[in-house]
This record gives structure tokens, C-alpha cells and sequence, in this order.
């Protein structure tokens, strides 16, 4: 069985199409990764998530970690068997949670203390605990540990982070080797920080290669500087990162930014937009996005999207979902997360497949023109 092989099958400018092939099965890239953050992807069953499309999921460090804990999954047989996925899972570090969500919290060269979320509770992460966490989790796809600064911070503190994060990523290859059996069937990516700066950006990205991954991450983007000054970092920010490994953009994002981000060489994301947006009545089309809540579609007797093939669009209405959503029924938040979903994963296959043909360039100039009009 093949621990992890990235084969890149076509290109068609800095896009590229490929697999990546694991022991719990392949994931074709362009890749799109549901997340789930507490061992489940809000309002849908795992089986229902794998019919979308989808090859791989995300579970998130931090919030396993605090509830129901990683020793807990550990004894429950790990968190493919506990949520009832048997396909690859990517587990974040938990950095980024921990700088966003906690409060009280203090970061040393160590690494991170600070007060959980849910309770007030204190605790410590450093990169080797949560190798270790991911290592209970018994996570496909880990994380290295990093610190995830604001990209509005000045320019000296943005280096001293990534220059930190760095540090860190090598105390995180080590204790990943360290898991003997949980190493030999898992894949560790470094992730690139710097903000928008691409002498850091470089800088940082030559740490990682020398310290040397099995993929890597463009970190520290999607966090509030807007699209612009996003696809403006990735103009440079993936070409920094050795060309024959994958390229995670994290928490990304809109599906116009997915187009943009494959333009310009990312292979994976991740995001929660697609399930959050569906239970906060928000449907993506390939017309652009809808919310289902306005009035006009009290009585529209179409699916959400004529082109999407989701057992949602099959069977159920504008009206109907519009109805369930402004009634806060649980159905309404389960058939538009499902729609989502299954529509960023037919975006994706339809990515891979314009790469593959040749008419990506063709492909991402007609979604613009109907999804952004």
C-alpha cells in the first residue's frame, strides 16, 4: 500500500490537475475538503458527504482535543471509526484555533498556553503534543504546529512569527517521526507563513523544504485582507514551494477564490463557507450565490440550480427549501448543505476536468461571466 504519492496528470499554466494516492484511498486534485470540526461535517451523514464528491475530510485539533478529547478517540479506535469515515482525513494543528477562539492565551518559544473556549479550562500546546493529538486522532494527513499572525501586524513582528512557525515546524517533523506505526501510514505538510510579504514568504518557504515534507501549506491568508491582496500573495506564494508536492491553500474559501487559487497552482482546500453559508440559508449556484430566505422564492417552483445533479436539486423546490429555512426546520439546514456541498465538488471536477482538456483558461472565463455577473 502506497503511504502517500502526489502524480501531477496534466497542466495547463501554473493550474494542475492530479492524485494523490493514500491508504485509505485517493484524492483527486484539485481537491475540495469538507470540514469537519468536531468529527462530523455540520447537518450531513459521512455517507452522504462521500456521495458529494468529496475524497477527503478535515477534523480540527483544537476542538477534539477539548471535547470529547484526543485520549478519548484514541480508545474509541480513532477518528475515521468514531465518526464512521474510512477515507482520508486532514487534521489542522490547532494554531490557528488557538489564536482566534481562546482567551488568556500566552505564546512562548515552548508554544501556546491558554484558557479552552468552552469552560475556562487551561492547557498547553506545543508542536510535539499536537503531533501527538493528531497522532491519536490517527490522522491521514497532519499538520505541522504554527503561529497564524494577522497580516496587518507590523512587518518585524509578521517575521519573528514565521521565523518562529519555522522553529516550530521542525520540532513538529520530529515528533511526527516519532509515531513510528502512526508515521509509516501518514503524511506530514509544513505550512509557508509571512503574511503578504514574499522575501518572508520565500524565506519561510525555503526553511520547510530544507526541513523537507510530504506537502505544504500557504498559511496565514483568508484571515480578512480581502481577495485582492490574496490572489496577489499567490502570484508568488506557490511557485516558492517545490512544484512536486501538494499545495494547501488553508480556509479557502468563495468559490471564485477556489478558480483563482487553481489559476495560479493550489491544489487543496478547505473551508466551512459551503456548510455555514447552507444553514444560514445561503445557496451557491453557478448563477452566484442566492439566499434562499428572500421573499421571491416563496412560490419558485425551480431547484436551487437547474445544472446541479444534487439529490436536493432532484427533488425539492425554492419554495419548499425557502419555506423550511424561514421556519428554522433542521431539513432546510440538511438539503442546503447538501446542495453546497455537492456544488463545490462539482466545481472541483469541473476544474479537473478543463485542466485535463486543455480549456481551463475557457473554463474559469464562463464561470466568472455567469457566477460573478
Amino acid at each position: 500500500m502506497t503511504r502517500f504519492e502526489f502524480k501531477i496528470h496534466a497542466r495547463e499554466g501554473k493550474a494542475r490537475t492530479g492524485e494523490i494516492a493514500m491508504m485509505r484511498g485517493t484524492i483527486r486534485t484539485p481537491a475540495f475538503m469538507p470540514v469537519g470540526t468536531a468529527a462530523t461535517v455540520k447537518a450531513m451523514k459521512v455517507e452522504d458527504v462521500r456521495r458529494t464528491g468529496a475524497d477527503i475530510i478535515l477534523g480540527n485539533t483544537y476542538h477534539l482535543m477539548l471535547r470529547p478529547g484526543a485520549e478519548r478517540v484514541a480508545r474509541l479506535g480513532g477518528l475515521h471509526k468514531f465518526m464512521g469515515w474510512d477515507r482520508p482525513i486532514l487534521t489542522d494543528s490547532g494554531g490557528y484555533q488557538v489564536m482566534s477562539l481562546s482567551d488568556l492565551r500566552k505564546i512562548t518559544e515552548e508554544g501556546v498556553t491558554f484558557k479552552s473556549h468552552l469552560d475556562g479550562s487551561r492547557h498547553s500546546l506545543t508542536p510535539e503534543r499536537s503531533m501527538e493529538i493528531q497522532r491519536l486522532l490517527g490522522s491521514d494527513i497532519v499538520m505541522a504546529f504554527d503561529e497564524c499572525p494577522r497580516a496587518d501586524r507590523p512587518r518585524d513582528e509578521i517575521a519573528a512569527s514565521m521565523e518562529m512557525s519555522m522553529r516550530w515546524a521542525k520540532r513538529s517533523r520530529e515528533g511526527f517521526d516519532s509515531g513510528e506505526e502512526h508515521a509509516a501510514r501518514s503524511a506530514l505538510f509544513g505550512i509557508q507563513q509571512g503574511a503578504l510579504d514574499e522575501e518572508l514568504r520565500k524565506i519561510s518557504a525555503e526553511k520547510l523544504t530544507e526541513i523537507g515534507f510530504d506537502g505544504y501549506a500557504v498559511g496565514g491568508l483568508a484571515v480578512g485582507e480581502g481577495q485582492e491582496a490574496m490572489f496577489a500573495t499567490l502570484d508568488f506564494a506557490p511557485e516558492q514551494l517545490p512544484d512536486d508536492r501538494p499545495r494547501y491553500l488553508m480556509g479557502v474559501g468563495k468559490p471564485d477564490d477556489l478558480v483563482g487559487a487553481v489559476e495560479r497552482g493550489i491544489d487543496m482546500f478547505d473551508c466551512v463557507l459551503p456548510s455555514r453559508s447552507g444553514r444560514n440559508g445561503q445557496a451557491f449556484t453557478w448563477n452566484g450565490p442566492i439566499n434562499i430566505r428572500n421573499a421571491k422564492f416563496g412560490e419558485d417552483q425551480e431547484p436551487i440550480d437547474n445544472r446541479c445533479s444534487c439529490p436536493t436539486c432532484g427533488k425539492y423546490t425554492r419554495a419548499y427549501l425557502h419555506h423550511l429555512v424561514r421556519s428554522g426546520e433542521i431539513l432546510g439546514a440538511m438539503l442546503m448543505t447538501e446542495h453546497n456541498l455537492s456544488f463545490y465538488q462539482q466545481l472541483m471536477q469541473g476544474m479537473r476536468d478543463a485542466i485535463a482538456d486543455g480549456r481551463f483558461a475557457a473554463f474559469a472565463a464562463d464561470f466568472r461571466r455567469d457566477y460573478l455577473r
